[in-house]
Protein backbone atom coordinates (compact mmCIF):
# COMPACT_ATOMS: atom_id res chain seq x y z
CA UNK A 1 0.00 0.00 0.00
CA UNK A 2 1.41 3.31 -0.76
CA UNK A 3 2.20 5.85 2.36
CA UNK A 4 1.17 9.16 2.33
CA UNK A 5 2.77 11.05 5.33
CA UNK A 6 2.14 14.70 6.30
CA UNK A 7 4.61 16.98 7.79
CA UNK A 8 4.70 18.31 11.55
CA UNK A 9 3.53 21.61 10.05
CA UNK A 10 0.36 20.77 8.61
CA UNK A 11 -0.42 19.14 12.08
CA UNK A 12 -0.33 22.54 13.89
CA UNK A 13 -3.71 23.27 12.45
CA UNK A 14 -5.30 19.83 11.54
CA UNK A 15 -4.73 16.11 12.42
CA UNK A 16 -2.56 14.82 9.27
CA UNK A 17 -1.86 11.55 10.68
CA UNK A 18 -0.19 8.84 8.27
CA UNK A 19 -2.11 7.07 5.42
CA UNK A 20 -2.12 3.78 4.00
CA UNK A 21 -3.88 3.77 0.52
CA UNK A 22 -4.27 1.39 -2.66
CA UNK A 23 -4.99 4.39 -4.46
CA UNK A 24 -3.76 4.09 -8.04
CA UNK A 25 -3.18 8.05 -8.74
CA UNK A 26 -2.33 10.90 -6.22
CA UNK A 27 -5.67 12.43 -6.40
CA UNK A 28 -7.72 8.90 -5.27
CA UNK A 29 -4.68 8.66 -2.13
CA UNK A 30 -5.58 12.61 -1.51
CA UNK A 31 -9.29 11.90 -1.50
CA UNK A 32 -8.88 8.77 1.27
CA UNK A 33 -6.56 11.35 3.36
CA UNK A 34 -9.71 13.45 3.02
CA UNK A 35 -11.98 11.13 4.34
CA UNK A 36 -10.26 10.27 7.40
CA UNK A 37 -9.63 14.02 7.88
CA UNK A 38 -12.44 16.35 6.09
CA UNK A 39 -10.36 19.45 7.15
CA UNK A 40 -7.42 18.41 5.58
CA UNK A 41 -8.84 19.22 2.32
CA UNK A 42 -9.22 23.12 2.98
CA UNK A 43 -5.69 23.36 3.47
CA UNK A 44 -4.23 20.79 0.38
CA UNK A 45 -6.72 21.98 -2.09
CA UNK A 46 -8.38 25.25 -3.31
CA UNK A 47 -11.82 25.66 -4.12
CA UNK A 48 -11.51 24.63 -8.09
CA UNK A 49 -9.69 21.23 -6.34
CA UNK A 50 -6.39 22.28 -7.60
CA UNK A 51 -2.70 22.11 -5.35
CA UNK A 52 -2.57 25.22 -2.90
CA UNK A 53 0.21 27.14 -4.69
CA UNK A 54 2.08 27.05 -0.86
CA UNK A 55 2.01 22.85 -0.65
CA UNK A 56 4.32 20.73 -1.90
CA UNK A 57 4.20 17.14 -3.08
CA UNK A 58 6.88 14.69 -3.42
CA UNK A 59 6.26 10.75 -4.70
CA UNK A 60 9.15 8.76 -3.86
CA UNK A 61 11.30 11.47 -4.14
CA UNK A 62 10.02 13.29 -7.01
CA UNK A 63 7.96 16.27 -7.40
CA UNK A 64 4.80 16.53 -8.40
CA UNK A 65 4.37 19.13 -11.26
CA UNK A 66 0.93 19.19 -12.33
CA UNK A 67 -0.98 20.75 -9.38
CA UNK A 68 -4.29 20.44 -11.22
CA UNK A 69 -5.33 16.76 -12.44
CA UNK A 70 -2.84 15.34 -9.49
CA UNK A 71 -2.98 11.94 -11.96
CA UNK A 72 0.39 11.03 -10.99
CA UNK A 73 0.45 7.68 -10.48
CA UNK A 74 1.09 5.62 -7.30
CA UNK A 75 2.37 1.72 -6.79
CA UNK A 76 2.11 -0.43 -3.86
CA UNK A 77 4.85 0.79 -2.16
CA UNK A 78 5.02 4.83 -2.82
CA UNK A 79 5.64 7.20 -0.19
CA UNK A 80 4.21 10.13 -0.66
CA UNK A 81 5.74 13.24 1.44
CA UNK A 82 2.86 16.11 1.55
CA UNK A 83 4.44 19.63 2.73
CA UNK A 84 3.92 23.01 3.39
CA UNK A 85 6.35 24.56 0.77
CA UNK A 86 8.14 27.86 2.21
CA UNK A 87 8.28 30.80 0.92
CA UNK A 88 9.77 34.70 1.65
CA UNK A 89 12.55 37.08 1.24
Amino acid sequence: MATLIFTPQLARFTAAPQVQTDALTLRTGLEAAFSANPRLRAYLLDEQGCLRPNVAIFIDGHAVRDHVRLDAPLTAHSKVHILQALSGG
